[in-house]
């Protein structure tokens, strides 16, 4: 018997002594990072409302209890009981029946009202017809994405089953060292913005977070050659953790499946979404380049089969020597700040991703408080000396001010933006100008990917500010769904429509004008002078959007349908930068982040910026809070303990 097997025996056992005499007991198994008990009681279970809590605290593992296949009324029987005890404001759209766990899923356009106060509702339903209840949103905005991830998940239920299985046994196997270190190791976007990727080490395991790109720099990407990561082998690779969609972050992860590694993605579920999202898109701008992808569709198919998503604040054991938690990061939807506690409180380590420290309209401001950190490694994308972004409010009151001006002469605003973040929160302050009469009602077009992700946002309003988040859950109120916003969805014939028609404003990919249909908006009202290209995201260095950005005015277009390349045109468009809309902060932010952190760390790794960037914002920590600080260089290691 393995000493897997071993354990779980005694933690049968274990649970069978607590619970009451007759609940019977028949299996007890890992999935993933939670400990699965299969019961022929779940209706005792469900009366006993704290039992799971206690057997959770008592083991101290996530519990999942599930009735025994061989107890389960039949769906047919079950679903009417299960519509009478839902209240029918609930909105239930859907209810699918999984007998091989003993499963119910239940889609309703208000879970919250399936789940009940305290989880009043779940515990009625499983007393009711004894299958255990998993509730999911109706997406209010009907999401191709969500759908598709949800079928395929629900297509490969028994095979991502036994992956859970399989990766459940490899958390809670039993150490292998008694040796004690902590090793940081650095594969990308070290003096550079862009292929994000660290390779965090122990005696036992091997953490890869995040596997990016680089914008505008073809070709460059992180590290993973290195036998810290994959030069030992793709088995070397115990977890890969995902801090959030963009693709600087998320674009090579299906790379990693084609290179043979098998193991989990831990990251919250609108990054999984839309991380999938936005990975099939850059697929499909390559083809239209002709440029080779890195890797096939069902490299992302094989991601998102393997993503074991996390909800914020959950601790969760991803190896016998590391658990992780992630918390809010405030910078796009999903995105996390990434906790790990190391071995038996031997070191802790946090990862900021890409943060936004103040709260924006969309999102709250990142979490910084933690029970330890003893080093962060902290994104210096503005961490520069003078780069201090404008105040919201300014920000919010420039872009109306372009806005107003040029819809006056008769022109088109063109604001290219990232379809993640920024084009959903340029969207609410458009909303709210028009509906308080700040500006005229006029329509707004949203291409590329922005719809759908616009959708991805209404699924999970969970993850947005507390207020827009209260708004979304009564369709009437989501700001989402104003009719001034248009879903381009005719391809250029409809743009060049859009082009030759009245005053409007016009939200596209891609955010840094590297590709995607902004090059035919570029093509179509680049020439016209009443027309403004208003700049609201962060512009890396080698994009096109950065040498717009700073005067460049001939530009070669691409006529956005897959033709190939122009010649240069010459842009006679205004062109407007609006700071403050980023999703990243500004050095004041990134100072007042470290400021305020409890507990506030000893060592800081300042990446993800500029050269100057990260050594500016290092040597300010180091002289402000006399902390121990450093700038690395991509494929250098660092050692805590």
């Amino acid at each position: 018997m393995s000493t897997v097997d071993r354990q779980l025996e005694e933690i049968r056992a274990e649970i069978t002594s607590e619970v009451p005499s007759d609940i019977t007991i028949t299996e007890v198994t890992y999935e993933g990072p939670e400990l699965v008990v299969y019961t022929r009681d779940p209706r005792k279970f469900a009366r006993k409302g704290d039992l799971i809590r206690q057997l959770a605290s008592k083991l101290r593992k996530r519990i999942t209890v599930r009735p025994d296949p061989s107890v389960l009324s039949q769906p047919t029987d079950a679903r009417d009981r299960i519509r009478s005890v839902i209240p029918e404001e609930a909105g239930v759209t859907d209810l699918d029946f999984h007998p091989d766990t003993g499963e119910v899923v239940i889609e309703a356009e208000k879970p919250g009202m399936v789940i009940g106060r305290h989880g009043s509702t779940l515990r009625e339903i499983t007393q009711e017809v004894g299958w255990t209840p998993e509730v999911v949103r109706t997406p209010p905005i009907e999401s191709s994405t969500v759908t598709n991830v949800r079928n395929f998940l629900k297509q490969e239920r028994e095979e991502r089953r036994d992956i859970l299985e399989r990766i459940g046994r490899q958390i809670h196997r039993e150490k292998m060292s008694d040796d004690e270190y902590v090793r940081i190791s650095t594969l990308g976007c070290c003096r550079e913005v862009g292929r994000a990727a660290f390779v965090l080490s122990t005696p036992e395991t091997r953490v890869l977070i995040d596997c990016g790109d680089k914008p505008g720099a073809e070709g460059e990407v992180p590290y993973l050659q290195v036998p810290e990561a994959l030069g030992a082998g793709p088995s070397n690779i115990d977890a890969v953790v995902l801090t959030h969609a963009h693709l600087d972050h998320s674009a090579l992860i299906p790379l990693l499946y084609k290179y043979g590694y098998d193991g989990p993605i831990y990251t919250t579920e609108p990054t999984r979404d839309l991380m999938g999202l936005l990975q099939l898109d850059y697929l499909d701008i390559a083809a239209k380049e002709g440029r080779t992808p890195p890797y096939e569709s069902e490299m992302v198919r094989d991601a998102i089969k393997h993503t074991i998503p996390l909800e914020y604040g959950d601790v969760t054991d991803i190896a016998p020597d590391i658990k992780l938690t992630l918390h809010n990061a405030g910078h796009i939807l999903g995105s996390s700040i990434c906790h790990f506690h190391i071995g038996d409180g031997l070191y802790n380590v946090a990862f900021s991703g890409d943060i936004h420290y103040e709260d924006t309209r969309l999102f709250n401001g990142a979490v910084n408080e933690f029970p330890r950190v003893e080093t962060l490694v902290l994104e210096s994308t503005y961490g520069g000396r003078n780069d201090y972004q404008t105040d919201q409010e300014d920000s919010e009151r420039k872009l109306k001010q372009i806005v107003e001006n040029t819809l006056t002469r008769g022109g088109k605003v063109v604001v290219p933006a990232f379809a993640v973040g920024r084009s959903q929160e340029i969207m609410l302050v458009l909303e709210e100008a028009m509906r308080e009469g700040e500006l005229p009602t006029v329509p707004v077009h949203l291409d590329g990917m922005i719809w759908e992700a616009t959708a991805i946002h209404s699924t999970y309003p969970e993850y947005l500010r507390d207020g827009i988040r209260d708004r979304i859950f009564h369709e009437d109120e989501n700001p989402f769904l104003a009719e001034q916003f248009n879903h381009i969805d005719g391809g250029e014939e409809e743009r060049r429509e859009v082009a030759d028609g009245e005053p409007c404003i016009v939200l596209s990919t891609s955010g840094m004008m590297e590709g995607g249909p902004i090059l035919s908006w570029l093509e179509h009202l680049g020439g016209d002078t009443d027309s403004t290209l208003t700049f609201v995201s962060f512009q890396a260095q080698g994009t096109l959007g950065r040498r717009i950005q700073n005067g460049r005015r001939d530009v070669p277009l691409g006529n956005g349908n897959g033709r190939g390349r122009r010649d240069t045109m010459t842009l006679e468009m205004n062109v407007e930068t609006v700071d403050g809309f980023s999703g990243h902060a500004d050095r004041q932010g990134l100072e007042n982040f470290v400021r305020t952190m409890n507990p506030r760390p000893e060592k800081v790794l300042c990446v993800h910026g500029d050269e100057s960037s990260v050594q500016d914002l290092s040597s300010a920590l180091y002289h402000e809070f006399n902390m121990r600080t450093f700038a690395p260089k991509n494929l250098e290691t660092f050692r805590f303990v």
